[in-house]
């Protein structure tokens, strides 16, 4: 019975793509010297929409690693994801002093992104979008940013069960905004 749940785990845990975004040496000062230890943190996703980060502190790398990964299997958030490729719209992120902007973009861009926000990016499955850090290169900061941003992700169908409106209502909407935009830049 254990090893049959021990190989649905397994499988369920196979199915995750994890990324180690920065590791860090901290020392503790005792009577014969220092001892050090290592805090890790972690990005983990499906590629499909669901994405978590977790912190892990031990005496041993693999340690913190493993226990970073556990903390971000639990914290997991789904975002909505337009064609499975790109954001349904820009949004603004901060924690602290970090601060992120995360645009959608067309089919081709690819990832454009620094570091820690790279990492939640492929985890996510994301293939397309333009992110821009400012303030805090903090990579603690800037990933809990690009999470703060991801959670303020709305899609059209959300929208449209908040209003009680239907999802072609608010698309129309969207391209006759954009009609309108090109109208004016035209003229």
């Amino acid at each position: 019975m254990a090893r049959q749940d021990n190989r649905e785990r397994e499988e369920r845990d196979s199915e995750f793509v994890d990324k180690l975004v920065h590791i860090n040496r901290v020392a503790k000062v005792v009577k014969g010297g220092r001892r050090f230890g290592f805090a890790a943190l972690v990005v983990v996703g499906d590629q499909k929409g669901r994405v978590g980060f977790g912190h892990g502190k031990a005496r041993e790398v693999p340690e913190a690693i493993r226990k970073a990964t556990e903390a971000a299997k639990r914290t997991m958030i789904r975002v909505p994801l337009r064609e499975g490729r790109t954001l349904h719209h820009d949004v603004e992120g901060r924690h602290g002093a970090g601060k992120v902007i995360l645009r959608s973009a067309p089919a081709g861009t690819g990832i454009i992104a620094g570091g820690p926000m790279r990492a939640v990016f492929e985890t996510l499955g994301v293939q397309d979008v333009v992110a821009k850090s400012l303030g805090s290169s903090n990579p603690y900061n800037m990933v809990r940013a690009t999470f703060e941003a991801l959670t303020r992700e709305d899609s059209p169908r959300s929208v449209a069960a908040r209003r009680g409106l239907k999802v072609s209502v608010i698309q129309s909407r969207r391209r006759d905004n954009n009609d309108e935009v090109t109208a004016a830049a035209e003229a």
